[in-house]
């Protein structure tokens, strides 16, 4: 379900706002953040003259997303070096080094240029007609509103922690017979810490730092799923056994490389490889079993008969 648009009018132009969720394998890579797009009227329909794409990862604007027709003649290329462009119009990365917060920068941008990148866009006569005074009037609640889109829509899930949990020094992990509503689903690898606290205190949170749902349709893991929530989906051509993988990258240790980009630097640092080496078979072995049963239960590999409780994010 896509999420709601904002929108932001200074006549002859509108300002969008709206936040986007990128999957790795299906968007190009696994990202997300808010799109602040530029339109107006194009011969009876709402066109995209600029989109600026401030995203986690991606940061980046396109000059006319909508024009086909629009060519890089201008780009400085070399021979060996081909122009990168999006499917239609100019694209270009912000340099999050020098250009600082990306809807600051945004906002700046379109104060300062928004006619000369509407006639780069390809779109002179609007470049003519727009309002800049409407224009600077607007902006301020178009950035308001980008910043509270970034916070307030991110996408982000909680999982149950697991049935069945095996401690490895300052992580553990959780193993879960998952089952969607849509009938997909299979077992789910949870790795799992306790952070914002110690356990002999009266407060203490466990948080889900990496999430592997080994589904038999639509398999996938997360970065962060209480974080920044970078979401990749198995090419299943390729990986034919995602348990497998999960542990082929545990067994080689690539544990604390995945948990720092996940957002968890500092456990990643306090990670115990030999005690995680050390309990992994037992893990692995009660993984198969799991899968197991859900192929006697379902037909599919740890595929629970019902549909399982999710604690939602939102």
């Amino acid at each position: 379900m896509p999420e709601a648009l904002h929108t932001f009018k200074a006549d002859p132009l509108t300002f969008v706002v709206r936040h986007e969720l990128w999957d790795g394998n299906i968007h190009d890579h696994a990202d997300q953040g808010v799109v602040i797009s530029v339109t107006a009227g194009i011969a009876g329909n709402e066109t995209t003259l600029l989109r600026f794409n401030c995203f986690d990862q991606e940061k980046s604007y396109v000059y006319g997303p909508e024009n086909p027709a629009l060519q890089s003649a201008d780009a400085m290329i070399t021979d060996d070096q081909p122009p990168t462009l999006s499917q239609s119009g100019q694209f270009f990365r912000m340099d999050p080094i020098a250009d600082g917060n990306p809807i600051g920068w945004t906002i700046k941008t379109l104060a300062n240029k928004l006619p000369k990148m509407l006639e780069r866009a390809g779109y002179p006569q609007i470049a003519a007609q727009a309002n800049m005074a409407a224009v600077r009037d607007v902006l301020p609640a178009v950035e308001a509103c980008a910043r509270q889109v970034f916070l307030a829509k991110r996408n982000t899930v909680k999982h149950n922690r697991g049935t069945h949990l095996c401690e490895a020094g300052n992580i553990r992990f959780g193993l879960e017979m998952r089952r969607q509503v849509s009938g997909d689903g299979g077992l789910a690898v949870h790795v799992l810490a306790d952070i914002g606290g110690a356990t002999e205190n009266s407060y203490v949170e466990e948080t889900e730092l990496l999430a592997f749902d080994c589904f038999w349709q639509a398999p996938h893991y997360h970065y962060g799923p209480r974080n920044k929530n970078h979401r990749i989906f198995w090419d299943k051509t390729l990986v034919d056994d995602p348990l497998g993988w999960v542990f082929e990258q545990f067994e080689n240790r690539k544990l604390a490389a995945m948990i720092e980009r996940a957002g968890y630097p500092g456990i990643a640092a306090d990670l115990d490889h030999e005690k995680i080496a050390a309990v992994l078979p037992a893990v692995k072995q009660k993984a198969r079993e799991m899968q197991a049963e859900g192929e006697r239960l379902t037909g599919h590999p740890g595929l629970p008969p019902e549909p399982t409780p999710n604690l939602a994010g939102r």
